[in-house]
């Protein structure tokens, strides 16, 4: 009898230690605080928790640098395996590891779900003398190292849309003059200060600063125009251009499969609730869900996609 309560207890004891290692989960956030992957981790959980579909604790890490490279080097070397690690990135980080050489390869990952997609605007100082996408590309045609244009990574999604609007405009793309920044909160304050003549960012990161009347946005990387946005799309000013900054969550390379599923499972009702509505028009985010092996498949596709336009506008060979 005294065996029988021991081993019902050690059992219990197990038990207990068991769910309280799994009662939280680690997600790392490649960037500085503040930023698009930081605001898509933050919120995605914040709503999952309104919404009840995770309501655990989660344990959120910042490492910046290199379009998400450094951090998610970061999260393989001491996540591998793990059953509830996850990691945001994104476009710009598929870009950076090509542009940057990087030894990471994203199919060892788990591909669990794109969330969103944010277009881009190009904007310059509310004050400025340039008054139309038209008039900056005519200023980076006739003299393109003198006009400097802010973003973010080298190789991101914002240098490789300025390289597609410099590419459609017979603007050498080797001449153009960007300059990488460490936030879009930086990027508008070298616009204003004079020390950039525009800089190009998602629309949640600029349409405040716009609001403000700090800065004039000049055109959109959509298809269409944005409703509430008194500004034209790329391809209404004449530049064939669209593209996107997709964000998405992997898993830990290694995450067992019935942890892997568990985490489908759960964006896909997190993609679904009315709390993620919510933050998808407060953010001014695009929905743009994809789930599990078909978002591998995209990534897979996007990779080669976006290494043929770091290739054709001589970002990267």
């Amino acid at each position: 009898m005294k065996k029988s309560l021991f081993t019902l207890a050690l059992s219990a004891a197990m038990v207990l230690g068991a769910a309280s290692a799994h009662a939280q989960v680690n997600v790392m956030l490649p960037a500085n605080p503040g930023g698009g992957w930081d605001s898509t981790g933050r919120q995605a959980f914040a709503a999952m928790n309104e919404a009840g579909i995770y309501t655990d604790g989660v344990n959120f890490s910042n490492v910046g640098g290199a379009g998400g490279t450094i951090g998610l080097a970061q999260f393989q070397s001491t996540s591998s395996g793990q059953e509830d690690a996850l990691a945001v990135f994104g476009a710009i980080t598929v870009g950076s590891i090509i542009l940057n050489d990087s030894p990471i390869d994203l199919s060892e990952y788990r591909p669990l779900a794109r969330l969103t997609a944010e277009h881009l605007v190009v904007a310059v100082a509310a004050d400025s003398e340039i008054e139309t996408l038209e008039e900056l590309v005519a200023a980076m045609q006739e003299n393109p190292g003198a006009v400097p244009v802010g973003g973010g990574s080298a190789g991101g999604v914002d240098h490789i849309a300025l390289a597609l609007l410099a590419q459609e405009a017979d603007v050498p793309v080797a001449e153009i003059n960007y300059i990488p920044q460490a936030s879009g909160a930086e990027t508008v304050t070298g616009i204003v200060n004079g020390t950039l003549t525009a800089g190009i960012s998602g629309i949640s990161e600029f349409q405040q600063f716009a609001d403000q009347g700090r800065i004039r946005i000049l055109g959109i990387t959509s298809a269409e125009r944005m409703e509430g946005l008194d500004a034209p799309t790329f391809q209404e000013a004449g530049y064939d251009v669209e593209i996107a900054n997709w964000r998405g969550i992997l898993g830990a390379p290694g995450m067992p499969d019935e942890n892997y599923q568990t985490w489908v499972d759960r964006f896909t009702q997190l993609n679904e609730s009315e709390a993620w509505q919510d933050v998808l028009e407060t953010q001014g985010w695009d929905q743009y869900f994809l789930a599990g092996e078909e978002f591998g498949e995209f990534i897979a596709n996007e990779r080669e996609r976006i290494a043929g336009i770091l290739e054709d506008a001589g970002l990267a060979e």
